[in-house]
């Protein structure tokens, strides 16, 4: 095993729509600033090694990394870069554990940074521009344009988050104002959150369901927006955090797991298209990272927990892959108020990606805000101490899980 890594600080930008008041560095500087703010004693010239990531396809300006070097601090020192779609915070953030529990000389502080400012930018080009590349390939190897039509039919994000709702609506014989429930809790949740995007503190269910459908079952008013924003997490050894905060939140476990390799249809691959709900590389994620944390019992052990999930059948799946609530039992625990602020398992005081998705940031943001409610400094802070929490991300085509838990105590026993 390696060294044992600490978050000694998370900070975010203000996220909106659209920042147009700041450049690309500008964005990213806020995050870094409100980070570092909460560890005074720690100036950017602490920062041994640099993590970055977002997802430059979406802006249309590339290896932005090397542009806003020293808006970040980083001039003249280590800088990795990561990409890895919806999931690319939670592996910038994972990168950071691992650049500092690999005791590499001379690298024990590092800052992970991950942003979007996709208001500059076209999502639905860049999400293209992969495509494009993915077509090539395939009609050289002998997949005719009929297939290819069929294989990227699937609606790209909400097309294929509706066939995932349709199929974990059919398993779970929940309904649509299950659904809205969850989005409810979530912009009431983002109201109280000074960084978000959507703050909907009088939302109700019934204004939800009377949005009009995008994608059968889910409606306008469910889905996340496109927003503009950064996130930055400090991390360190287990010594040097003592001395930077009160309360050093100790990574107990990390995993990043991919299952099915295609989702978008018959003519692609992988076991996931046919129930994309089953979600079989989250439940591995999660076991493979609470074995590192030393956890039996997740749903008796884990306080506080951030998913990620745009869209709102996403949450109620997630936190039952996860091994937070039995199968098909989510629902009923947001109905009643489990998952609410002052309950047994609060879940997403943030407000989650349901209510703020700057995407490249969005991944980093979970566990960065559950290291914030274990450290007692998050904006919507519960009410109850949190001893352990985890933050989750999930991106490719739904097929790729980071998971990330943290404890206020170090792990001492490994599987």
């Amino acid at each position: 095993m390696g060294r044992q890594v600490a978050i000694a600080s998370a900070g975010f930008s203000e996220h909106a729509s659209k920042r147009s008041d700041v450049s690309m560095p500008e964005l990213v500087n806020e995050a870094i600033l409100d980070c570092l703010k909460n560890v005074p004693s720690v100036g950017i010239e602490d920062i041994d090694a640099f993590v970055n990531g977002n997802m430059p396809a979406f802006e249309g300006a590339n290896i932005p990394e090397l542009w806003m070097t020293d808006w970040m601090g980083a001039r003249n020192k280590p800088l990795m870069r990561v990409t890895t779609g919806g999931t690319t915070g939670g592996s910038v953030a994972i990168s950071g554990y691992y650049n500092v529990t690999a005791g590499i000389p001379g690298i024990d502080t590092v800052l992970a940074v991950a942003f979007e400012q996709q208001s500059i930018g076209t999502t639905s080009v860049g999400l293209a521009s992969v495509a494009y590349g993915e077509i090539s390939v395939l009609n050289s190897l002998g997949m005719s344009y009929e297939e290819l039509t069929r294989l990227l039919s699937g609606g790209a994000a909400i097309g294929i988050a509706s066939y995932q709702a349709a199929n974990y609506m059919r398993r779970s014989k929940i309904t649509e104002e299950d659904l809205a429930r969850v989005v409810v809790q979530n912009r009431h949740n983002a109201a109280k959150t000074w960084w978000t995007h959507l703050k909907m503190p009088d939302l109700t269910i019934e204004q939800v369901l009377d949005t009009p459908y995008i994608s059968f079952p889910l409606r306008y008013g469910m889905v996340c927006p496109a927003s503009d924003g950064a996130c930055a997490m400090l991390f360190t050894t287990e010594e040097k955090a003592k001395d930077m905060c009160d309360i050093p939140v100790y990574v107990n476990g990390v995993a990043s797991v991919s299952h099915e390799s295609a989702i978008l249809g018959y003519d692609g691959s992988g076991a996931g298209q046919l129930d994309p709900s089953e979600q079989l590389g989250a439940m591995k994620s999660a076991e493979l990272a609470f074995n590192q944390s030393g956890i039996s019992f997740p749903r008796k052990e884990i306080d506080y927990a951030e998913v990620y999930a745009p869209f709102p059948n996403q949450e109620l799946m997630w936190v039952e892959r996860l091994g937070l609530f039995e199968e098909n039992t989510a629902s009923s625990m947001y109905e009643s108020g489990v998952t609410a602020l002052n309950g047994e398992l609060p879940i997403n005081c943030s407000g989650g990606v349901n209510s703020t998705n700057a995407i490249g940031a969005s991944a980093m943001e979970r566990p960065a805000e559950a290291a914030l409610q274990i450290m007692g400094k998050a904006s919507n802070q519960v009410p109850k101490t949190v001893h352990t929490a985890v933050g989750h991300g999930w991106g490719g085509i739904i097929n790729l899980i980071t998971m990330m838990v943290m404890s206020d105590e170090p792990a001492r026993k490994f599987k």
